[in-house]
């Protein structure tokens, strides 16, 4: 038997040592959610500079009612079904009204870090005991087709928090294609964009004074150390955020600030870094209306409608299938 597949007998050995040992190097910002990355994000999305949750949550309670009412179904009900759902902060809002207004629903909650999905159902039990709740663990792509089977009723897949931007444009299209062939003709899907703006604005999200981000992304390293048994020297690596106006997005790296060796046992890799060598880390792609219907033409789905914040930084589009 090859050496190398027992060695990379997960998903994460395997990402992590074709991440490493690929030029430039890179890391997916998918395995940065641990118990401390989940706690990370929490503290950033608690940031003053981190706008996108004020705006989204903003949309949320300034039009639930609306937003309700499109979701609702009071003949046979609906599946709200959220991917990437976090601590649930934001849909909470949400819930309350569908509860206090007699909808019939089921919340279907899903997230790749089982921290989360533990945390957020103990918390819907204790503050929303009425809802019910039915939720999974698991990778947006790999949920698709356990979300296509649920045809009993009318599904509403919501994905908030502008998740889709972690996905460069073509990937965007292919998980857009997907969700339109997990949907039928009455379902609709509820998705968060973030939205062009001033430069500055947008690298002060990803780059508070704080370092709150730069510990986030950071939690990778610290994760590889205490799952693989590496010796990364975490603060000898420099978070970096970059920013393209022109193509609307924005770039993590950690940058090694100088040259070192990194041993991986658990995987018998040896990686070595030259000075201010990068790490990619993760992207955050920021839209525009035209961009928005771009991508819904080119994944046959159509803009139903749109909710914006106050300051038009963040929009939420409602997606229907293209009539055949």
């Amino acid at each position: 038997m090859n050496t190398t597949q027992i060695l990379l007998d997960t998903p994460f050995k395997e990402d992590v040592h074709k991440g490493l040992t690929s030029f430039p190097k890179y890391l997916y910002s998918k395995y940065i959610y641990d118990a401390t990355g989940d706690k990370l994000f929490q503290d950033i999305m608690a940031l003053p500079e981190y706008y996108l949750t004020n705006s989204e949550h903003e949309i949320l309670t300034t039009h639930t009612g609306r937003i309700a009412s499109l979701f609702g179904d009071n003949q046979s009900g609906f599946d709200l079904i959220e991917l990437g759902a976090g601590d649930g902060q934001k849909t909470k809002v949400l819930l309350k009204h569908l509860s206090e207004n007699g909808y019939d629903f089921t919340y279907k909650p899903i997230d790749i870090s089982q921290n989360a999905i533990d945390s957020l159902t103990l918390s819907l039990a204790e503050e929303l005991p009425q809802v019910t709740v039915d939720a999974q663990k698991g990778m947006y792509f790999d949920v698709l087709e356990r979300i296509g089977q649920l045809n009993s009723r009318k599904k509403v897949i919501m994905v908030l928090g502008s998740n889709i931007g972690n996905l460069l444009h073509p990937r965007a299209i292919d998980f857009l294609s997907k969700l339109n062939e997990s949907m039928n003709e009455q379902d609709l899907l509820f998705m968060g964009f973030d939205q062009k703006k001033n430069p500055q604005t947008i690298l002060d999200a990803y780059n508070d004074p704080k370092g709150v981000t730069a510990a986030f992304n950071k939690n990778l390293l610290h994760r590889i150390n205490k799952e693989l048994g590496a010796n990364f020297e975490v603060d000898k690596f420099k978070h970096w955020e970059v920013y393209d106006p022109e193509t609307g997005t924005a770039k993590s790296y950690l940058v090694a600030t100088e040259s070192m060796n990194v041993f991986l046992p658990e995987i018998e890799t040896s990686i070595s870094f030259e000075a201010w060598e990068t790490i990619h880390t993760e992207i955050s792609q920021k839209y525009d209306d035209t961009i928005v219907t771009w991508l819904a033409q080119e994944a046959e789905l159509e803009i139903e409608t749109s909710f914006t914040d106050s300051k038009e930084y963040y929009k939420n589009y409602v997606f229907k299938k293209r009539p055949s």
